[in-house]
């Protein structure tokens, strides 16, 4: 048994709608670091499109690394969903494919220090028939009109990591 591993930085998201988090480059001391900037009270979404190579069964894991960009308390919501097509068998239009319901989580911003990286994690468990080999379109979104987002200004996405069983 082996985990499948995707790396989904954020230079290859793609917006979705009118309300999108900005792309961000801030020149490090050391490197540059780039993100997503979630804003904290708008619901702001992106896709990735991977393909679920080797993918087995059971749940997907996404961890979302984050930073705040001025905060130093509060919570934010993040939603995941996907939306999955199984080449020259499924019928669906591609256009109009509907995503599966979202799984959310919420964290904590973990101390006094505004730009510390945090780890969310969400479990995928609404699967949308996934098979191996399916095209996937994934939706992160920080669900900043939830009651239980709380963290002030934007929370900045760095890299998501989506991983699964190959068995």
């Amino acid at each position: 048994m082996a985990t499948q591993y995707i790396p989904l930085p954020p230079e290859i998201a793609t917006p979705i709608g009118s309300t999108f988090p900005q792309f961000l480059k801030v020149n490090g001391t050391n490197f540059p670091v780039t993100s997503l900037a979630f804003d904290a009270s708008t619901d702001e979404a992106c896709a990735f499109k991977f393909r679920a190579v080797n993918y087995g069964s059971g749940n997907l894991t996404l961890d979302i690394d984050w930073y705040a960009d001025t905060a130093t308390s509060g919570d934010v919501v993040w939603s995941a969903a996907i939306a999955a097509i199984t080449p020259d068998s499924d019928s669906q239009d591609v256009e109009t494919k509907s995503l599966a319901t979202a799984n959310t989580v919420t964290d904590s911003h973990l101390g006094t220090t505004g730009q510390r990286l945090h780890r969310a994690t969400i479990t995928i468990s609404n699967l949308d028939s996934l098979a191996a080999g399916d095209i996937v379109w994934l939706k992160l979104q920080r669900t900043g009109s939830s009651g239980s987002d709380t963290m002030t200004g934007d929370a900045l996405m760095t890299m998501a990591t989506l991983s699964y069983s190959d068995t």
